[in-house]
């Protein structure tokens, strides 16, 4: 049995989800806009050898953070290829959120 059976409408659509959601947003666009500042600043320092479009994929959503950064590499260039290089942060995205998500449940959980 899945959650999504089992839950009620009016139970789902209620204010604190709604918060939630909103937050889980506004993380992501923060999370966002962090990796591409950092991917910015790795671009400076190794002088344009780095692509500052892979500091966006570090966010974990596998595999859109990676599609999204391969297809707008390509908008700017047809001949770039993003995308197997754009999977390597996004997995250590999902890796970092793993890690942290462990390390909240062992401090705070029960």
């Amino acid at each position: 049995v899945t959650v999504g059976a089992t839950a009620m409408g009016a139970n789902f659509l209620a204010l604190d989800t709604l918060k939630i959601i909103l937050l889980g947003l506004i993380a992501f666009a923060f999370s966002t806009f962090g990796g591409l500042l950092i991917g910015n600043i790795m671009c400076v320092l190794s002088k344009g050898k780095i692509n500052p479009l892979i500091g966006s994929a570090g966010v974990s959503a596998v595999p859109m953070a990676a599609r999204v950064s391969n297809v707008e590499g390509q908008k700017y260039d047809p001949s770039n290829f993003l995308l197997m290089h754009a999977m390597g942060p996004n997995v250590a995205g999902v890796i970092g959120s793993a890690v942290a998500a462990g390390t909240l449940l062992a401090l705070f959980g029960a």
